[in-house]
């Protein structure tokens, strides 16, 4: 049996293939040189491939703009934030820049921007933030959101040959608790959601950390007779309204669950898509789950009741299943 390979492993691995199979991939960051970034999702990557694994400034803004640059003159960047958090240092070049370039010149910009996301332990307000709808807000950008090894690893080799700038939304709570028996040759397409979990009781749409809470929660259920289904988006953009609507045809019921703050996220954006487009389907009014509406608070007790958890989401399907 092959070595187990980690959530965070199948980053390093799908670098490493993409760095050795493309002269125009390199990686950008800080400290992800000799050190092996910040998480070690780099680990070794400089020594194996002089010259493209390269230290930054501590300058998100210059980190981005010189990727771009780099993108417009026909390399492909994959540049690496410490924390999503600080990727808002850089949301000009983001955004405003590589966002809008293609619309404006007709010249690709292939940039991949690694945002370590979400909530740990002890984390606290600067270090545990989820921006995925943030960066869907704006045309121009593909959001991935990758909730299991599999997918970690197949998406950002991916990401890393759309000619299109992708945001890829790994979760750093998954870099080590997450494990899979091998690396997959091949995966789902970009912008297609996965049934993880098939019901007929309730949906439940997800994804990154929140996918795994998610199937605990739908496994609590089978005791009190209930099959939940669960879908994994996935990408939040493009979002896979189809697989969405289908899911809830069969469910008649919907709740949408993200580790993200809840006003204007994927998660309102999701019930908005299936109240325009699929409100006959629905037998009870849609819901979501989010964490509160507060920054990320360092205790690990506060942060434990601020994030969903598969017991708080069983008991908003609970409400759900009696409406």
């Amino acid at each position: 049996m092959n070595h187990s390979i980690t959530y965070l492993e199948a980053i390093c691995a799908a670098q490493r293939k993409a760095l050795a199979e493309d002269p125009r991939v390199f990686i950008y960051g800080q400290d992800v040189g000799n050190f092996g970034g910040a998480f070690k999702a780099t680990k070794n990557l400089a020594k194996e491939f002089p010259g493209r694994v390269l230290d930054s400034p501590i300058s998100e803004d210059a980190m981005v703009g010189m990727a771009i640059g780099a993108a417009i003159e026909g390399m492909r960047p994959i540049v690496e934030m410490q924390f999503a958090d600080f990727s808002t240092c850089g949301l000009n070049q983001i955004v405003n820049h590589a966002g809008t370039l293609f619309f404006r010149t007709e010249v690709p910009c292939p940039l991949v921007v690694r945002l370590p996301s979400g909530g740990n332990t002890a984390g606290g307000p600067f270090h545990s933030q989820n921006l995925e709808a943030l960066y869907a807000h704006y045309p121009g950008l593909v959001v991935m959101t990758p909730a299991t090894v599999e997918d970690v690893y197949t998406m950002l080799l991916e990401a890393i040959k759309i000619d299109d700038p992708v945001i890829f939304c790994e979760h750093k709570f998954l870099y080590y608790h997450l494990k899979a028996e091998k690396l997959p040759t091949e995966g789902l397409p970009v912008g297609k959601a996965r049934i993880t979990r098939p019901g007929r009781d309730a949906t439940i749409v997800t994804y990154s950390a929140m996918l795994h809470e998610s199937l605990a929660a739908a496994e609590e259920l089978v005791g009190d007779g209930y099959e939940i289904e669960v879908v994994d988006l996935r990408s939040v953009k493009p979002l896979d309204t189809d697989t969405i609507l289908a899911s809830v045809a069969r469910t008649g019921r919907l709740l949408v669950v993200s580790e993200a703050f809840p006003w204007g996220g994927v998660a309102a954006e999701v019930v908005a898509r299936v109240t325009a487009e699929g409100f006959g389907l629905l037998d009870a009014p849609p819901q979501r789950l989010n964490s509160k509406d507060t920054p990320v608070p360092f205790h690990p007790a506060l942060w434990g009741t601020h994030r969903p958890t598969a017991s708080t989401i069983a008991s908003a399907l609970h409400r759900l299943l009696k409406l």
